[in-house]
């Protein structure tokens, strides 16, 4: 069983000074080898759709992997390497051979998914030369328990001791578990300091592979992702759960402070320093919303449901910006892009996806599962009844005259789509444009999904 824990590292100033040099030396080593790997992409490739059929071909370069590349090493430790657009000398004798060859590894993979895709075939974009900003994290590998040196003081600090660097202090703010063996040590630097992982082994441990759960009305729950008002999550079981909106609340004051930034000379010491406070600032927002889903995600695990349905988003499409519209002579025409913009960034600022990883890593925990269903149709229909009640967005609530109730519509669409993870949703077809249903078992459901609703309805009366 493997298993990842990250304390905050403290590192002396000249400690310090090693650490920003080490990653400016792994940043430049994969700037260059993705370098030569593009250069072989560009000079090897040829367009079907645009070659002549007499053509000379160029001779074939040998392709760069991981290990022609690797092998480069021995050879540039031996002397300082120039940058020459910035006239840097750097010395690779200085860092552990391990965190360059991680960073071989790392290239490898980027460029591999660039041309080959991942394991389903979905090719990510074009590898980008990284920054300082973009370039943060050192990994050690083969790391062992003999670089760990526990401190009496409170039990609560350790010394990390780093090759090529030293002992570093480490604050444990929770103890590593008992026969778990040090696999990997990675050191980042973030906007507010330095942090540690440690990747943790113990082979006595079985990795835990729950039994297959089968879904049923008791031990299931429908979720619907909500982003109208203060609402983040609606439950099948009636319950509304509010939102925090971490970037919202906070775009005021962090508007303020990019004003700042750009009023100030580019390359200024003052300059970097609003910027270095920008960091912290997106830090604190991106902590608070991680730590909001968190506790989310175990109140929801902890209402003791086996199979969470939720709805299987697009989010890269929701997120997409609108087809610009031009005229006859050219001139571009509002799109709804200024109203569109607004709503990308509630999307991004929920992080739905996000939040269902969360749920997903903790229900397994605890032995439940997470499960991805189509949400067609569920915002629309009755879960009790098959009418079409909500044909349009800003119907949020309906009354029912016949049984004196409010249904409200995120409460409804989380029912829908437990119903669709039971199977137990009405088949729809489109005639002429229009969805007709074809087959339904709603009445097998109606007690069940009566109660939840009135429960929800007396919520809701309630001020």
């Amino acid at each position: 069983m493997k298993t990842a824990y990250q304390y905050r590292l403290y590192p002396s100033d000249k400690q310090k000074i090693s650490l920003k040099n080490g990653l400016r030396v792994c940043r430049y080593w994969y700037n260059r080898m993705l370098g030569e790997r593009l250069d072989w992409w560009e000079q090897n490739r040829c367009p079907v759709n645009s070659c002549p059929l007499i053509c000379h071909l160029p001779e074939l370069k040998e392709r760069p992997n991981y290990y022609n590349q690797k092998n480069q090493l021995p050879s540039i430790k031996e002397d300082l390497v120039l940058v020459r657009w910035s006239g840097e000398l750097l010395d690779f004798s200085d860092i552990y051979s391990t965190i360059l060859q991680n960073v071989c590894k790392r290239v490898d993979k980027a460029f591999e998914r660039y041309i080959k895709g991942d394991k389903d075939g979905k090719r990510s974009l074009r590898p980008r030369f990284k920054s300082e900003s973009r370039y943060r994290t050192m990994v050690f590998d083969g790391a062992k328990n003999e670089w760990l040196k526990f401190c009496t003081v409170n039990g609560r600090w350790l010394y990390l001791r780093l090759p090529k660097i030293g002992l570093v202090k480490v604050r444990t703010h929770r103890p590593i578990p008992d026969g778990f063996n040090l696999k990997q040590v990675s050191v980042t630097n973030k906007s507010d300091g330095w942090y540690v992982s440690f990747i943790l082994d113990d082979p006595s441990v079985p990795d835990f592979t729950p039994d297959k759960t089968i879904p049923t009305w008791d031990n299931s729950m429908g979720l619907d992702a909500v982003l109208n008002e203060d609402v983040y999550i609606a439950t099948s079981e009636g319950e509304s759960i509010p939102s925090l909106k971490p970037l919202r609340k906070n775009l005021d004051k962090l508007g303020k402070l990019q004003t700042k930034r750009n009023a100030k000379n580019k390359g200024s010491r003052r300059r970097r320093k609003l910027a270095k406070r920008e960091a912290r600032f997106h830090q604190r927002i991106a902590r608070s919303r991680q730590d909001f889903q968190y506790k989310t995600a175990y109140k929801l695990v902890r209402t003791g449901k086996k199979v969470f349905f939720c709805e299987d988003l697009n989010l890269k499409g929701l997120t997409k910006r609108n087809a610009p519209k031009q005229d006859d002579d050219g001139k571009y025409l509002p799109n709804g892009q200024s109203a569109k913009s607004g709503l990308n960034k509630s999307w991004l600022d929920a992080a739905f996806g996000q939040f269902f990883s969360t749920l997903s890593y903790i229900a397994a925990k605890a032995g439940a599962v997470v499960v991805e269903k189509n949400p067609a149709y569920t915002s629309q229909i009755l879960c009790y009844r098959d009418e079409f009640v909500f044909t349009d967005c800003s119907i949020r609530e309906y009354w029912d005259e016949q049984l004196q109730i409010w249904v409200d519509r995120d409460i409804n669409a989380a029912i829908n789509l437990k119903r669709v993870g039971l199977d137990v949703f009405p088949t729809l077809k489109r005639r002429k444009g229009n969805p007709v249903v074809v087959s339904s078992t709603t009445n097998s459901t109606l007690k069940e999904v009566l109660t939840a609703l009135f429960k929800a309805s007396v919520a809701h009366a309630v001020p």
